[in-house]
């Protein structure tokens, strides 16, 4: 990361007309890469996280509050005049932390509530894809196990269950047979309350699309394709992310215009219409199949690894893009992309997305960010009381690289891992192969 991002970030520049002080909530890999966009911004006086992380607060002031703290960001965005808030993660989203920061007058980048459903609930945006004509698998909402149970013996193997709500990208089971698949209806309804959605496997090759919405407009905001699957060959269980490539290999510009006609923008349209506006960064995971785009879920907010490829490919200003979509004025603004390719490595603690131990030293950052076209953007790591960078979290680095080709930003990728000196380290070394 350059001086100049620093220098842009630190609380002691001088102010002018121009500066926005703004509130990054969220300390995962996704808020360290829009940090590190953010402070690029010629807009930018003063850039604070709540709470942020060791990377997060080489460009930013960091600040103790939860992101599920409504009332204590509430004051610290009063107190700090903040001109715009940045909401990374789901759970404030859901909860509903855009509504109370606009409410007060503050700016904010994230849907409201009633729209973070879209994440929130599966089956809500399956019912709103029914009623929109959006083209998505067949599904079954069942909130009662018997139920869920009889569908999948009536449509058989394999078959995707899914949690209802949030699980941190890691509550969806593809099942292969009935077994597996019952097993998962069985673990999903061990929590009381729980509800699933149960859904044919598409076949096809999948994809990631992001858009940029201010209510009633969607502009295309760059697409990837990440790598769910703990280890290589796309085995073993489902994580959070464990690397990812941008643009996505399989979404042509022919096909990610299809996608934002038929799925995105009549998502928003929908949302419109029932008096819940979209306003944030809706992303579309998609299945190509023969049949063309078809929707697999919604995300309400960047994705993590995605954000980490999108964010060096950008050519535009962030701040001005968030700021657009948070005042309902995005117009017809076309983000600019550089022609490079991403790819991201995620180095996560041995043993995730199972059990893992924690607080193993990691150095070797500035070595690997020596590489032209590599940053190293930091999730779950802690600074230890003498200063040692220590791995604290599941997913813990993404390092990514830039090129002209895939293949080349592949290889920069995986010479900036072997740089970095952390023996607790898990990752998979067939991102982007």
């Amino acid at each position: 990361m350059g001086e100049g991002a620093k220098r842009l970030a630190s609380p002691a520049q001088p102010a002018t007309h121009r500066d926005m002080n703004i509130l990054l909530i969220g300390s995962g890999g996704r808020e360290h890469a829009l940090a590190w966009k953010i402070a690029q911004s010629p807009k930018l006086g003063r850039l604070y996280a709540a709470p942020g992380n060791p990377g997060i607060g080489a460009l930013a002031e960091q600040v103790r509050i939860d992101p599920t703290d409504q009332a204590g960001i509430l004051a610290f965005g009063m107190e700090k005049r903040i001109d715009l808030a940045v909401i990374g993660p789901e759970q404030p989203l859901v909860g509903g932390l855009a509504d109370t920061l606009t409410e007060a007058g503050i700016p904010t980048f994230g849907p409201s509530g009633a729209a973070a459903a879209l994440e929130g609930s599966k089956s809500f945006t399956k019912r709103l894809c029914d009623e929109a004509g959006i083209p998505t698998a067949r599904y079954a909402a069942c909130s009662d196990r018997a139920e869920a149970d009889a569908y999948i013996r009536e449509n058989g193997a394999p078959i995707v269950v899914k949690a209802d709500g949030l699980a941190a990208g890691k509550g969806v089971t593809v099942a292969e047979t009935v077994d597996d698949a019952m097993k998962a209806v069985a673990a999903a309804f061990a929590s009381d309350g729980a509800s699933v959605v149960i859904e044919e496997a598409l076949t096809g090759t999948e994809a990631s699309l992001f858009a940029l919405c201010d209510g009633r407009r969607a502009t295309l905001f760059g697409t990837a394709q990440d790598y769910k699957r703990a280890l290589d060959g796309d085995r073993g269980p489902n994580t959070g992310g464990m690397g990812a490539i941008s643009p996505a290999p399989t979404l042509s510009p022919e096909l990610a215009k299809t996608a934002m006609k038929t799925i995105v923008q009549p998502t928003i349209d929908a949302m419109a219409s029932r008096g819940t506006p979209y306003r944030g960064v809706l992303y579309a995971g998609l299945m190509i199949t023969p049949e063309g785009p078809k929707l697999i879920e919604y995300n309400v907010r960047f994705g993590d690894p995605e954000c980490q490829v999108l964010m060096p490919r950008l050519g535009d200003d962030l701040v001005d893009l968030l700021s657009r979509c948070a005042d309902g004025e995005l117009d017809s603004a076309t983000p600019s992309w550089s022609s490079d390719h991403a790819v991201t490595v995620v180095m996560a603690n041995s043993g995730y997305p199972g059990a893992y131990e924690k607080g193993g030293e990691i150095s070797g950052i500035e070595a690997a960010e020596s590489l032209p076209g590599v940053v190293v953007f930091q999730a779950g790591t802690s600074l230890s009381g003498d200063g040692r960078l220590t791995a604290s979290g599941g997913r813990v680095l993404a390092v990514t690289a830039t090129a002209a080709t895939a293949d080349e930003a592949r290889e920069r990728a995986y010479e900036a891992v072997s740089r970095i000196n952390w023996p607790g380290a898990q990752f998979r070394t067939d991102i982007a192969g």
